[in-house]
């Protein structure tokens, strides 16, 4: 076969320059013969959008985003910590309606595409909420968060096709599933690397403002991926069937949801996300108080995001090559503990014991950072390995966008659950005596998800966890594979295709 002999290529390539050239040689090129492989077997067109969505619309653009709505609510809309944690969880809303956008682009296409106008619907919304964000002065909380939200809306969209190619991918090729979250979890991780590392720099230098009109540049990319993508236009399609096509996939996702195989995961990862509530911006007001906190600068916030997100690029390595064959009930038992120990450090520098045991704040909470993206990409990656393998054949792109909406939703209710329980603590803009209770409460609730263990299959991860019941209804339906999404050759040839 192709695929067999495309690895034993590369391994004989890579075995051979480790000969020649001893085990630095190998530790250079084993990731470049990885991405190629990946490249060559997926085809490179699905390499090259993970690129454009996951690194620099998501990672990238995620991490500007992030750090200059942070600054854009506490010093522009000067709002609580808690009102800044609620509207921020309003802004998520477009993530949880995702399977709304995989049926979409599934079931109806315009001027008879299904892909393309809606990576230019993504681009759109995304370049106009964001200069609008720029340009416009003293803009009202209101339209601040309806412009804000139709941003998260354009990456939400952009997002689904590429989970439809990952849970496609996943189904046909099981044995690279993890691989291929792998590479979107690289992808995003490298790409927050660099975005947190520049962050800070750019608005202190132009301003959260400033940052929104620079995030209108992977919107436009976006934008251009909806140019270039070749996709086979579909000819006398036939509007009347849109309804009809809602309603099976409907029923073939209730059909699916109704195995136990399929919602026990489910439930588990809505609770292990909702139960570990965010109280994410009381911290980052303390972090930037002059007062009660350590006054970081701009510049040095986006250092401490930066380096978290080497944390989150080690645990995204340390899974692809180390525990990504581990079954995913006792890998999650192991991961969900450490994740409640890890936020003991954050109560260790609330409650200042860092300086009485002589370690500097700035010394600390880049270890704090790094220590706790590490282990949420640990607990992160299994789930997103566990919610493709879900994925029934015919509907993974509409199917994949619902688990993740259910993510989703737990992320949403972390955030809100954090939001009242900073307001119930009265922890504000300028008070933070609680603060060190609700990182108490968070920790305890983080470690509560190990008693739901037991909704997690124990089987091995290299292999399909689908019910027969499902694969075989698919058979016997002959229903053909969706199309593979291929971009437009910007070169004459690739790998010499």
């Amino acid at each position: 076969m192709v695929e067999g002999e495309n690895l034993e290529a590369c391994s004989e390539v890579v075995e051979g320059a480790d000969e020649r050239k001893g085990g630095c040689f190998a530790c250079f090129w084993t990731p470049v013969y990885w991405f190629k492989m990946l490249a060559s077997e997926t085809h490179w067109s699905f390499v090259f959008g993970v690129l454009v969505v996951y690194g620099i619309s998501q990672g990238l653009g995620g991490a500007f985003n992030r750090v200059g709505t942070e600054y854009y609510m506490k010093d522009v809309q000067k709002v609580q910590p808690s009102e800044s944690q609620i509207y921020q969880g309003i802004t998520s809303i477009p993530w949880l309606v995702k399977p709304l956008w995989g049926l979409l682009t599934d079931v109806l296409p315009i001027l008879g595409y299904r892909r393309r106008p809606y990576f230019v619907l993504a681009g759109l919304l995304g370049v106009v909420s964001m200069l609008l964000l720029s340009f416009h002065e003293n803009l009202h909380i209101a339209f601040a968060l309806l412009s804000l939200t139709a941003g998260s809306a354009g990456a939400a969209i952009a997002d689904v096709t590429i989970d439809a190619c990952v849970a496609q991918n996943s189904n046909t090729r099981p044995h690279l599933a993890a691989d291929m979250q792998s590479l979107c979890a690289l992808s995003s991780s490298i790409g927050a690397l660099m975005g947190f590392s520049l962050s800070g720099i750019f608005v202190h230098l132009i301003g959260p403002k400033g940052v929104f009109g620079l995030l209108s540049i992977p919107a436009g990319l976006a934008f251009l991926v909806g140019i270039l993508l070749d996709e086979p236009i579909m000819l006398n399609f036939s509007y009347r069937q849109v309804n009809q096509k809602l309603v099976d996939a409907g029923k073939a996702m209730w059909r699916t949801l109704k195995f136990p195989d399929v919602w026990r995961p489910c439930v588990y990862m809505y609770l292990s996300i909702a139960l570990s509530i965010d109280i994410h911006e009381g911290l980052f007001y303390w972090y930037t108080d002059s007062k009660g906190g350590p006054s970081f600068s701009q510049e040095t916030i986006g250092f401490i995001f930066s380096i978290g997100s080497i944390g989150s690029l080690f645990g995204a390595l340390l899974y692809q090559n180390v525990l990504k064959d581990h079954p995913f009930r006792n890998l999650l038992f192991w991961i969900q503990l450490l994740f409640g120990l890890s936020g003991m450090l954050d109560l260790i520098l609330v409650l200042r014991l860092n300086l009485k045991l002589g370690m500097p704040d700035y010394f600390f909470i880049v270890i704090d950072e790094s220590v706790s993206q590490m282990i949420g990409r640990l607990k992160w990656m299994p789930l997103l390995v566990l919610s493709a393998k879900l994925c029934p054949p015919g509907i993974e792109g509409t199917f994949f966008a619902l688990l993740m909406s259910i993510d989703n939703a737990g992320l949403l209710s972390s955030q809100w659950g954090g939001g009242f329980v900073l307001h119930l603590l009265k922890v504000t803009r300028t008070r933070f005596d609680n603060l060190w209770l609700a990182i108490l409460t968070r920790n305890i609730l983080r470690v509560t998800p190990l008693g739901l263990l037991f909704l997690i299959p124990r089987g091995d991860p290299n292999a399909s966890i689908l019910p027969t019941e499902i694969l075989s209804a698919k058979e016997e339906a002959g229903t053909p594979e969706n199309e593979n999404i291929e971009l437009v050759a910007l070169v004459s040839s690739v790998d010499g295709k």
